[in-house]
């Protein structure tokens, strides 16, 4: 400080002996009155004339004043006069505007070109030198707590400055004076204590104070929040007249977001005061007339607080809970009056249509009653749909198409009714029955029309009716398009393959891309069709191999070729997965293969696509990938990597998977006809078993008739009977016994083929030594003849 000093009476000199003290001089000897005076009132009026002349000697009355002033604060703390002069010169010296003296000693400067640390810190901007002048004042953390103490002054030439001072401060070194406010004692607490201020002008600015205060710091966020501040900034927003109020409703509405903008803390607090029903009666529908800028600016700033509630980032819990508060409350309801009246400026109406969105993103009860909305149209129609007439619509504006893209997203999201309705609106047994038109309709003409970017708008949202639903990817299998009038229907998958042929301009075939990628994954029949497309696995070899192409383009064409060998079941013969993989290794090579679908997420529009579901676009050339698109590629791109390069013994276990399959089959077989054979020995037993029982009945009959033949007398032609009656049952009994030995070892033997054929069968998919398991079934199978 004190080379600073000195460099400055270098620069600007002595005064000579006749001449007009210098600014330099003035500065420095009211800093000695300030030093040095006894009197009060000299000591006030030095810094009177220091205020006056802080704008004009900026730089000198920092460099040789500021400790001084410092010290003012603590010495006539009584004295409001005095100290609100001192803090008004503190705010001239440490503030971010640009004064037009400080121009002219710039300029002053330049020309001399001297003193050459004085001239870099110019040189750096104006705002480094209230920046330069904020970093010297806060070293000392006791100024902080003393422009804080300030603030407990009712005075209102003491209270504004320090009001402006710390704004000053903030505006240069947020982050630690934030830290500093959080370590002073009731810190927070006195700048809360001015949003009660009756006098506007300091509850004004001490509002551009707390959003400033509040900016990406989480703790001051919570003790704002639980000093009541949600209370009183509605209050104010009350007193001002709703939305319809000016420029300090926005900037109530601007600390409440910075209050609970990704802070689950205060966002539960705000839910549980019920502070979202508080919400509902602001977002009336404004006049159709016109709306004023600033209702505008409110009403969107409105609309930013409550997306903050539903963000996707935020818990999925705490979410939910506030999508079924905002409908229970009416609140979306009010959106989607909103989003159906006429007369709203094209910014509140896209973001009402984000804020439609998110609440009702995986929420299945919100997702239904906004289905049900009908826009106020003759005839009416659902609200979704006239929402995608304006997306497919060339002539809206690119945010508000983003946002129609976006909304359509959030609906079907976690949406399998959703998405099974837009597949019906397209099957061939119920477009007759569908008068009108629907959102399948709309969509399925969007990727004939000439506009490139409605091509990508309906292939991303025709692809979002696709995720995590095979249900429906089988369903759009059967859907049938008509090209043009006349023509006969062709169905969806292969026009999207003749399309994707036919398309010239990247952002169509990214689009189209996605869509096929998203239809494949996971659907075995999906692939078969695609397969089955005459040059269509040619098609996308070529394009992986043209170096000519987008680099994009060749990645997502590599990717969907492999999702066609991760997800074969080999039932298009010509293009089983071995002959594919093979396909691959020879016409484009493994390594290359992979590195296209690598360098696809290493590509900044996969890394901004990949950061939030939103699609966002400065200019509609930027619109590439989509989010879901993003997370698919992310989750596939290893099985894709596994399935186009497998390790070797997982080649040989594809070659062999399909004998063992067969040979399998034919076990099954064997099996059939064993359990067949049982089933008659089984029959023959229960039939000798019956004849033994009777057998039976027949030598009790017989013993008793001995009995009475030896009481007559008569018994040697009944002996010899007898004798040969128990000759047969016992013979009956020795068969049936070995009968029964038989039935009990085939049935063992049976189970035991059973149980080990069931082993190999689940085996088929992950053998690791081939000879092995073969060897085991052709021993079973000779087992299975020879019994």
């Amino acid at each position: 400080m004190e080379y600073f000093k000195s460099g400055l009476k270098s620069v600007l000199g002595a005064p000579q002996p006749g001449q007009q003290p210098s600014g330099a001089d003035t500065v420095e000897r009211l800093i000695q009155r300030v030093q040095t005076s006894t009197l009060l009132e000299d000591r006030r009026d030095a810094c009177r004339a220091l205020k006056a002349l802080s704008k004009t000697y900026r730089l000198e009355v920092g460099a040789h004043g500021m400790d001084t002033l410092c010290y003012e604060l603590v010495q006539d703390r009584n004295d409001s006069e005095t100290i609100g002069y001192t803090l008004d010169a503190l705010c001239n010296v440490l503030s971010p505007e640009t004064f037009e003296e400080e121009e002219g000693l710039k300029r002053f400067l330049c020309d001399l070109r001297v003193f050459n640390i004085l001239f870099e810190f110019i040189e750096r901007g104006t705002d480094s030198v209230g920046g330069q002048f904020t970093e010297i004042f806060i070293k000392q953390s006791q100024n902080v707590s003393l422009v804080l103490e300030m603030l407990e002054e009712f005075e209102f030439h003491v209270r504004w400055p320090a009001v402006k001072l710390l704004s000053s401060m903030l505006a240069h070194r947020a982050r630690e004076v934030q830290e500093l406010v959080l370590t002073s004692p009731m810190g927070v607490s006195k700048l809360m204590d001015l949003l009660s201020d009756s006098r506007e002008v300091i509850r004004n600015d001490a509002l551009l104070l707390l959003i400033s205060l509040t900016k990406g710091n989480a703790n001051i966020q919570k003790i704002v929040a639980f000093e009541n501040a949600f209370d009183r900034l509605f209050e104010v927003i009350a007193s001002e007249g709703g939305l319809d109020g000016g420029i300090v409703v926005e900037d109530c509405l601007l600390l409440m977001y910075n209050l609970l903008r990704a802070n689950p803390s205060n966002q539960n607090f705000f839910k549980e005061g019920s502070f979202i029903q508080k919400l509902t009666p602001m977002l009336q529908p404004g006049s159709e007339d016109g709306w004023a800028a600033q209702r505008a600016a409110n009403c969107h700033a409105l609309l930013q607080v409550l997306r903050t509630l539903v963000a996707p980032a935020n818990p999925a819990q705490a979410t939910s809970a506030c999508q079924q508060i905002m409908r229970g409350s009416g609140l979306l309801g009010s959106l989607s009056d909103s989003l159906m009246a006429s007369g709203v400026p094209a910014d509140v109406l896209t973001e009402t249509v984000c804020s439609v969105a998110e609440v009702m993103r995986g929420c299945g009860e919100n997702q239904t009653f906004f289905s049900q909305v009908m826009a106020p149209s003759n005839p009416p129609r659902p609200a979704l749909v006239v929402l995608l007439m304006s997306m497919v619509n060339e002539k809206q504006p690119l945010a508000l198409r983003c946002a129609v893209l976006y909304c359509f997203q959030c609906f079907l999201h976690r949406n399998q009714d959703g998405q099974a309705q837009l597949a019906q609106t397209l099957l061939p047994a119920t477009t007759e029955q569908v008068s009108g038109v629907t959102s399948g309709t709309l969509l399925c003409g969007g990727l004939f029309s000439p506009d490139t970017l409605t091509n990508w708008f309906s292939c991303v949202a025709l692809s979002h009716s696709l995720v995590d639903n095979p249900g429906t990817k089988e369903q759009l299998l059967r859907v049938q398009l008509a090209p043009a009038e006349g023509h006969p229907g062709v169905h969806l998958l292969p026009q999207c393959l003749a399309l994707l042929q036919q398309a010239q301009r990247p952002q169509t075939r990214l689009g189209l891309l996605q869509l096929l990628a998203q239809w494949l994954a996971h659907c075995s029949a999906a692939v078969g069709h695609l397969l089955s497309t005459p040059n269509a696995v040619a098609h996308l070899t070529a394009v992986v191999c043209d170096v000519s192409e987008e680099e994009l383009v060749r990645g997502l064409s590599a990717f969907v070729l492999g999702l066609c060998v991760a997800f074969n079941d080999d039932a298009v013969v010509s293009f089983g997965r071995l002959a594919l993989v093979q396909l691959i290794n020879k016409r484009i090579g493994t390594e290359a293969f992979l590195d296209r679908v690598a360098d696809t997420t290493r590509h900044e529009a996969y890394a901004k696509a990949a950061k939030h579901p939103q699609p966002t676009a400065a200019t509609a050339a930027d619109l590439q990938l989509d989010h879901e698109f993003c997370r698919l590629l992310k989750a596939l791109e290893n099985v894709v990597a596994r399935a186009v390069a497998p390790k070797p013994e997982e080649v040989v276990e594809q070659v062999g998977s399909a004998q063992y399959k067969v040979l399998i089959r034919q076990q099954d077989e064997q099996l059939a006809q064993l359990s067949r054979q049982l089933a008659q020995v089984t029959a023959e037993r229960d039939h000798l078993a019956a004849q033994v029982n009777q057998l039976a009945a027949q030598v009790a009959q017989l013993r008793d008739q001995n009995s009475v033949l030896k009481a007559a007398g008569d018994e040697g032609g009944l002996q010899a009977r007898v004798a040969e009656l128990q000759q047969q049952v016992a013979k009956a009994a020795t068969d049936q016994e070995d009968l029964l030995e038989l039935m009990d070892d085939q049935e063992a033997k049976l189970t035991k083929y059973r149980n080990r054929l069931k082993q190999l069968g689940e085996k088929v998919d992950q053998v690791e030594d081939d000879d092995e398991v073969e060897d085991e079934v052709a021993a079973l199978t000779a087992q299975v003849v020879i019994n």
